[in-house]
């Protein structure tokens, strides 16, 4: 069979690998979809720990099964099929802590291989984490099974409620993802990324607010907007009559239509090391309202002047870029009380540096996340089949097995969300 292998950092060769017979348990699935993902693409750039070189690779897909081996009664030739590509072993110490997506040995067990015309998958994710596909669903629909597992992991327990303020950083497929769901579950949503194109998609998917970094560093965008007068209270109420944010950066109007707004500061003024904390917090905890949040109130141009929703800031923040300036500054836009979502993963050995008086009397929580779990994949599957996210409005287009190294060339210029391969 042919097979897209990553030989190496910015190359992929086609060649023709060996096909394997299905086990006791397992069933060998001929690739319809296969969909690029982050890590992937990560990989493709500069290598990434979880994905041997040179191997196969790709790991979010759906199609039909070409054989079952024996013991399989769920499953025949023929069946449309969704799965993701991993299970946990249900034995390890994670697991009798019901940390599934922790497993011990999960990533040792998971598969690769989607960018092929076959996959052959284990006995313990097909016993797990493969499912029947829908009529409803295109084959590229059903491929979102293991990123959109992800994003409910992320999401889920959370217990996000109708009108809950949220801030994505980065507008990335898995960014947008987490708007879709986010959405919803009737949040007021705000997008920040470097790119207007991204952004315009965000905006079409249902993003409330957009904004436009102008530094490749990290968002810059203003952690307390002021609030327009006489506005309504919340974290969205600084809208004039026009439809625009009062200030910063750039956002979106009524209209639909991006537009500019006076310059943000630059991000060495909008996160300038705060004053001695005696001094911006003179009296002892705990502190009149706004608090340890005074670090956010501080002008810096004059953006910010004033909190969204009276000093608050959002109820959740989730990280979706992976940049450590970005983990950074992400705390700088969440309420006393809220929580961030640190989602996107950094490079190995990344450090970063948070303000140790704003997450203790803050009382904020940093979560990371990672992976998901089997009851996170069955909710997954549950709202792809119910058909109603609109997943495949993340697709830009669509390749053949042949064009894989083209689709990610153009990823890596940004240039589209993701991409399906087709065998």
């Amino acid at each position: 069979m042919l097979a897209s292998i990553l030989v190496g950092p910015g190359k992929i060769d086609l060649s023709e690998v060996e096909m394997q017979k299905p086990s006791h348990g397992e069933i060998l699935v001929k690739i319809e979809a296969a969909l690029t993902c982050g890590t992937d693409l990560k990989a493709f750039l500069r290598g990434h720990a979880l994905i041997p070189m040179p191997g196969v690779f790709g790991h979010e897909f759906s199609g039909v099964v070409a054989e079952a081996g024996k013991g399989i009664r769920r499953f025949k030739e023929g069946d449309a099929v969704m799965a993701v590509h991993t299970a946990p072993c249900f034995r390890c110490s994670f697991c009798r802590k019901r940390l599934y997506n922790l497993c011990e040995r999960i990533m040792q067990t998971k598969v690769l291989g989607a960018f092929a015309e076959y996959i052959l998958l284990p006995s313990h994710v097909v016993a797990q984490n493969v499912f029947h596909k829908p009529k409803n669903l295109s084959f590229e629909e059903a491929a979102f099974l293991e990123p959109l597992s992800c994003v409910v992991h992320s999401v889920d327990p959370l217990r996000i409620k109708k009108g809950d303020s949220v801030l994505i950083l980065g507008a990335g497929p898995i960014g947008l993802l987490h708007l879709l769901l986010l959405k919803r579950k009737g949040a007021k949503v705000a997008v920040a990324d470097i790119k207007e194109e991204r952004l315009n998609i965000a905006k079409k998917l249902g993003a409330d607010f957009i904004f436009l970094s102008d530094t490749s560093i990290s968002p810059v965008i203003p952690p307390n907007p002021p609030l327009v007068k006489g506005g309504k209270e919340g974290p969205f109420a600084n809208v004039g009559k026009d439809g625009h944010l009062a200030r910063g950066g750039m956002a979106l109007n009524k209209s639909g239509r991006v537009g500019s707004l006076p310059p943000a500061p630059t991000f060495s003024k909008l996160h300038s090391p705060p004053p001695p904390f005696s001094k911006l917090n003179p009296s002892t905890p705990p502190f009149s309202k706004g608090g340890q949040g005074g670090i956010l109130k501080r002008s810096a141009g004059g953006l910010l002047e004033k909190g969204w929703g009276g000093g608050l800031g959002f109820d959740y923040v989730f990280e979706c870029t992976g940049m450590p300036d970005v983990w950074e500054s992400s705390v700088n836009y969440v309420r006393r009380g809220g929580t961030v979502i640190l989602f996107g993963g950094c490079k190995p050995n990344t450090t970063v540096t948070y303000d140790t008086g704003r997450l203790h009397y803050d009382e904020m929580t940093l979560k990371g996340v990672f992976h998901y779990t089997p009851s996170d994949v069955k909710k997954a599957y549950k709202l792809l089949r119910e058909g109603k996210l609109g997943v495949s409005r993340l697709i830009s287009g669509r390749y053949s097995l042949q064009q894989t190294q083209e689709a990610f060339e153009r990823l890596s210029k940004s240039q589209g969300i993701k991409y399906a391969i087709v065998p």
